[in-house]
């Protein structure tokens, strides 16, 4: 007990109101829109550490939890009372009931209060293997936050009432070492007074001039630019590029996208250069690296498209927003590229209702890849950052590397996917896809809630299963993707024949009769899906023969398309290795008493010294 006054006065010395015990924190953000609760975070090791800082004299609450709710969540609670500081380990069960955890993981390091703040700083193993704490690994976490003008008491802490707030993050996106000068050059491609439809889904392009260079340039940093309060209209933007035989007329207005009315010119544009999606802040490319611009082979025109999602269909919406591109002079030594890998966006990705959980491959095919990259680089390319992408159904995506039959490590997962946050995740090491590689993005989807079926599209009731690799160098390769054989799978609900020639879309039904004349969208809706029957459906899914494309950024197909039969040993689901649990606690407690032994000894030294006076 004898030390926590020095604990306060270590945090009222005059170096510790900035830096707090002098811990750096180099992942740093605002929880709450008022500007009161501030996180910072780092990673050491099997541990990570936590610093909270907010605008309140009681207790602050944090936490992980499953759902972003109270319910079976994982929390801490500390503070400052009468000044000795505290910190307790809590959970929640699923009636959101609050109970002390009877092993305590969390570790205090620092605390601090003044008249307007409290600041606490603490530790935590990654896995502790405590059956009510969150393990934290690459996956989004759901962070929630609370906190109180008064402290916790004997009771507990009492009600936060609206002080409270969720957030998704990736704690463990490896952190940015490069520190970019404040001074760059940057130009903006954002959209102009476009004004939104009151529908669910809109697809907004507008076709842009790049800058003219003299001479190559490299942009090194991508920032989104969201009109605002237009944070949850905007969910993500693609930027392409696109031929360069163009005139400038082909600036003037934007349109909606895949509009049987949009302009010729916007097909085109088909090689994807960036991808920005909701939640998501700025990208900085690796210091070796940077997106060209400037030479024969860049783009000099792009098209932005924006995806709108307005599902209250709310009236009068004008938005203005798109990307802040930062560049230099100084060349770095790679050009970066972007690969579109997963599942061909088509009706013919099919997801049955009712199903709590259903699984979506999508093929980067090793013949593609060993086309593609024999003919361009055969040493191969190296990923640093992907972007996994699905919409409203997803619940965890994984984009899976196999060389010659064996699985390497994943190239990138998310298991707890959160359709409002995805950003590009920095690879904590770069990854190198030879020649004869394969990939498989894998999609984990629930349509407990649905009575019809989920087909892949564009809007967000829709479903799409794509991963955006980031790499270097950048080789004549833009997309990488497959769709599963439609006629095996309406085979399944008994279909025997269509019309053909097929003269209408979507297609329609020939016989059985309980089928005929309905397209095959009626026809799969019509079967009576039982999860039973969905669990049946989706082991044929995985199996089936899939169409391929290979695409070139001039649009047009490497040799290889068409049916490609998959490899017979894959396992299924993705087996991830088990947690290792931290091993540090005893060692942990060891050196906190060392501390604490060490500052009461000191704090013992001051009070004689300061009786002898």
């Amino acid at each position: 007990m004898c030390c926590w006054p020095l604990l306060l006065l270590w945090g009222l010395l005059p170096g510790a109101a900035a830096g707090g015990s002098g811990r750096t924190y180099p992942h740093r953000t605002l929880l709450d829109s008022e500007g009161k609760y501030w996180l910072g975070w780092s990673q050491r090791g099997s541990q990570i550490a936590f610093r909270l800082q907010v605008r309140t004299a009681g207790y602050v609450g944090f936490g992980f939890s499953p759902t972003g709710a109270m319910a079976s969540a994982d929390i801490v609670v500390g503070g400052v009372a009468h000044g000795r500081p505290y910190l307790q380990d809590y959970f929640t069960n699923a009636n959101r009931e609050l109970k002390k955890d009877a092993q305590q993981d969390y570790h205090l390091e620092y605390a601090m209060e003044n008249s307007t703040h409290t600041i606490i700083e603490f530790t935590r193993e990654l896995h502790t293997c405590d059956i009510n704490d969150k393990s934290i690994t690459d996956s989004t976490v759901r962070v929630i936050w609370a906190y109180h003008h008064e402290d916790a008491g004997e009771a507990g802490p009492k009600y936060h009432d609206s002080n409270r707030g969720t957030k998704s993050l990736r704690l463990l996106n490896p952190e940015k070492t490069s520190v970019l000068s404040t001074a760059l050059p940057y130009f903006d491609l954002v959209n102009q007074d476009v004004p939104i439809p009151n529908k669910d889904t809109t697809y907004w392009c507008q076709m842009f001039k790049i800058p003219v260079f003299q001479e190559k340039h490299h942009v090194i940093k991508v920032e989104p630019v969201i009109q605002r309060g237009h944070e949850s209209l905007v969910h993500h933007i693609l930027l392409y590029q696109c031929s360069n035989n163009f005139n400038d007329s082909i600036l003037e207005s934007g349109h909606e996208c895949y509009h049987p009315n949009m302009p010729d010119a916007f097909l085109t544009c088909e090689t994807v250069i960036f991808a920005w999606a909701i939640g998501g802040e700025g990208f900085s490319y690796p210091p070796h690296v940077g997106l060209s611009l400037g030479t024969p082979l860049d783009p000099h025109y792009v098209l932005l498209e924006v995806h709108y999602d307005n599902p209250t269909y709310e009236e009068g919406l004008i938005d203005n927003s798109g990307l802040r591109l930062f560049y230099t002079m100084d060349i770095r030594k790679y050009d970066a590229g972007v690969i579109e890998a997963g599942l061909w966006v088509s009706l013919f990705h099919t997801i049955p209702p009712g199903m709590p959980e259903f699984q979506s491959e999508g093929h980067c095919t090793l013949e593609c890849l060993e086309e593609a990259l024999e003919a361009e680089k055969p040493s191969g390319i190296h990923v640093f950052a992907v972007l996994l992408h699905a919409h409203l159904a997803g619940r965890g995506i994984r984009l899976r590397h196999f060389r010659k039959g064996t699985e390497m490590k994943l190239l990138a997962y998310d298991d707890d996917f959160d359709f409002n946050f995805q950003e590009f995740q920095y690879l904590k090491e770069e990854q190198t896809i030879l020649p004869g590689d394969n990939l498989i993005t894998e999609c984990r989807y629930n349509t407990k809630d649905r009575a019809e079926m989920t087909w892949g599209g564009l809007s967000t009731r829709s479903e799409m299963c794509l991963s955006y690799l980031l790499y270097y160098p950048r080789i004549n390769l833009t997309r990488c993707a497959s769709i599963p054989d439609i006629m095996e799978q309406l085979q399944f609900i008994g279909v025997k024949e269509i019309y053909r020639p097929v003269t209408t879309w979507p297609f329609i039904i020939k016989s059985p009769k309980q089928y005929k004349n309905l397209s095959f969208m009626d026809a799969m809706n019509k079967f009576k899906w039982t999860k039973k029957e969905g669990l049946s459906f989706n082991k044929l899914v995985l199996s089936l023969p899939v169409n391929v494309r290979c695409s070139k950024t001039d649009n047009a197909e490497w040799s290889i398309q068409g049916m490609t039969a998959l490899p017979p040993d894959i396992e299924r689901p993705y087996k991830a290795e088990p947690l290792v649990c931290g091993t540090s606690s005893s060692s942990s407690l060891h050196r906190d008493f060392s501390i604490n032994l060490l500052v009461c000894l000191l704090l013992l030294s001051c009070m004689l010294s300061t009786k002898s006076l």
